[in-house]
C-alpha cells in the first residue's frame, strides 16, 4: 500500500474513532439509562417493567422543553447544588408526569444506580424535590419529533388504542377526581439539539 493510501486510511480512521466519542458524548448513547425489562414487543409498542427509581424533580410545562429554568434548576442539582456538594452524572430519560390538577408537569432526572443505593442528596435550590417512582409495568409508545403537549397526547391517545386492543387497563382513572396524577408519563432521551427525526421519545402508561 502506497504511503498516501495509507495516511488517507489513517485519517479517516482518526475521524471515525473521534466520531464515534464526540457522538457518546453528546447524545444518549454516553448516558446510563434507567433499567427496565420488555415484557411484550409490539412495533412501536411495548409492555416493560420498572423498577423503583429514585427521581430528583421540579414543576414544568412540556412545551417549554425546559426553557422556563427547570432544566437548570436540576443541573444545578446535578452539578453539586446538593447538601453532599456532590456531582451527579446525567442521565436518560428525562421523565415528565403529568399533574391532573393543573396544566403542569413533574420533570424528574434519574439518579444513577449507584447514587440511588447510596443514598440521594437532599436538594439545597428552590423548588427542587427528591422522590420515589415506583415501579410496575407499564404500556409504552416510542416515536421521534420534538415533544410538546400536542405530539404527546396524539401519541397517548394511540397508546391506548393499543391498550384497548390488547385487553389492557390503565392503573388510574382520569375521571377519578382524587388522583393527584394522571398515571402518564413522557420521556426524552436526547439533548435538545438532536435533529426531531433522530429523537427518541415515549408515552408511558401504568398498567394495573
Amino acid at each position: 500500500m502506497s504511503r498516501r493510501k495509507i495516511m488517507t486510511v489513517a485519517t479517516i480512521a482518526i475521524l471515525v474513532t473521534g466520531g464515534v466519542f464526540l457522538l457518546s458524548r453528546t447524545t444518549r448513547a454516553g448516558y446510563e439509562s434507567a433499567e427496565y425489562k420488555v415484557i411484550e414487543s409490539d412495533g412501536e409498542f411495548e409492555i416493560r417493567e420498572y423498577p423503583d427509581l429514585m427521581l430528583v424533580a421540579t414543576k414544568t410545562k412540556i412545551d417549554a422543553q425546559g426553557r422556563d429554568g427547570s432544566f437548570m434548576k436540576l443541573f444545578r442539582y446535578i452539578s453539586g447544588a446538593n447538601e453532599a456538594e456532590q456531582k451527579i452524572s446525567m442521565t436518560t430519560p428525562v421523565f415528565m408526569e403529568n399533574d391532573q390538577a393543573d396544566s403542569e408537569v413533574q420533570m424528574g432526572f434519574v439518579m444513577p444506580k449507584e447514587v440511588a443505593v447510596e443514598g440521594v442528596p437532599s436538594p439545597t435550590g428552590p423548588d427542587v424535590d427528591v422522590r420515589k417512582r415506583t415501579g410496575g409495568r407499564f404500556a409504552v409508545i416510542r416515536f421521534p419529533g420534538k415533544l410538546d403537549k400536542k405530539l404527546a397526547k396524539e401519541s397517548e391517545a394511540k397508546l391506548r388504542a393499543w391498550m384497548k386492543s390488547k385487553g389492557l387497563t390503565a392503573a388510574i382513572n382520569e375521571d377519578d377526581e382524587s388522583n393527584k396524577t394522571s398515571g402518564v408519563e413522557a420521556a426524552s432521551y436526547d439533548p435538545p439539539f438532536t435533529p426531531a427525526a433522530l429523537r427518541r421519545n415515549e408515552v408511558l402508561i401504568r398498567l394495573k
